[in-house]
């Protein structure tokens, strides 16, 4: 493997890192007022190096997020910069070709747009690099650069990107929510017995990761496959359709699609209750609402040992969700500025 120089690198991530501030300017203070300083404590967290356990100093975090503030004022109007490597210029949001070079240098990266149609670039350590499904799966390690909000995965041009820092992050933030709560019903409560968190939290965190990282692969996975049912027509939907909860509900729609088709039908294959436990616990917020069908026969699951309803509606979701994806599109065919149909309607 080549190594990169210490310029090389160094010009490297402070592109990319431009690159992340940029976005960051343009669409960090369009959330709500707790999530964005809740993005900022972490952000801050991963920037200065604190371990999740880690009381964040009051006084440094505020100064912090100050100049950060002040530092995204002085990038108005700027345009994202070009990714260089060894003296050749790319598009930030060519991630083939960009990996393509680094590959061989041992690091990974990708440019994409998220919800609200928010670019989100990151540069990391490349941990292994693997084929599945004829499918390039990039596993990312330690993340030189990053912006305010970092995806645990995504999918670019085909190919499946996990971040282990990111996941292993969201993870932590799983289980300390659980902590404040002690909600012995809900599934995180499963899955802390199943990893012994209790006893170990840095080893358990390990294994979970280690484990979930799997998971995000196949949840990737039954991504690309949703696409193609649904085409490109859907993308252009959501592009068009940004910052709307008329997007969210899209978005959780495919997400249901994706994972009735691959991600829950291989984890009951692969037999891992404790995988299945992660993936209901992290099941929220209009996810959540819609799909009652699912907590119900997982309920069932876990106080009766009958797996029978899992199945059942896994199977019947696959139907489910593709119909009411298609129904969403034809809204917008017929109004391209669709009202977000009720849960009601859409929930299985």
């Amino acid at each position: 493997m080549v190594t990169a120089s210490d310029e090389m690198l160094h010009a490297l991530v402070a592109t990319v890192q431009h690159n992340c501030d940029i976005s960051d300017a343009l669409y960090a203070r369009e959330y709500t007022i707790c999530i964005y300083l809740l993005k900022m404590r972490e952000l801050f967290r991963w920037e200065q190096a604190y371990g999740y356990a880690d009381p964040l100093p009051k006084e440094a975090l505020g100064a912090w997020v100050m100049a950060r503030e002040a530092h995204w004022e002085t990038l108005e109007g700027q345009e994202y910069a070009p990714v260089s490597i060894d003296g050749e210029e790319f598009d930030p949001f060519a991630d083939q070709e960009i990996n393509n070079r680094l590959s061989e240098l041992g690091m990974v990266y990708s440019g994409g747009i998220g919800t609200w149609r928010k670019p989100h670039f990151f540069l990391a350590d490349l941990e292994r690099r693997e084929t599945l499904d004829e499918r390039t799966i990039y596993i990312a390690g330690r993340e030189r650069a990053r912006d305010i909000t970092a995806p645990p995965a995504m999918t670019r041009e085909g190919s499946v990107f996990v971040r282990r820092e990111s996941l292993r992050r969201t993870i932590w933030e799983k289980v300390e929510e659980w902590q404040w709560r002690k909600d012995y019903e809900h599934p995180m409560a499963h899955l802390i017995q199943a990893y012994r968190l209790d006893d170990n939290v840095e080893k358990g965190l390990d294994r979970l990761t280690d484990d979930e990282i799997e998971t995000l692969i196949l949840h990737e996975l039954g991504e690309i496959e949703a696409g193609k049912r649904l085409g490109r027509e859907w993308e252009e939907m959501l592009a068009e359709s940004g910052r709307t909860r008329f997007e969210l509900i899209a978005r959780s729609v495919r997400d249901h699609l994706a994972d009735t088709l691959v991600t829950l039908p291989r984890l009951l294959e692969r037999d891992n209750p404790a995988a299945l436990h992660f993936y209901m616990a992290n099941l929220s917020g209009i996810r959540r609402e819609l799909f009652p069908s699912l907590r119900n026969a997982n309920a069932t699951w876990l106080n009766k040992g009958r797996i029978e309803p899992l199945l059942k509606v896994i199977e019947k979701g696959q139907s489910h969700w593709e119909a009411v994806a298609r129904q969403l599109l034809a809204n917008y065919r017929e109004q391209p500025e669709p009202e977000a149909m009720a849960i009601e309607e859409v929930a299985l």
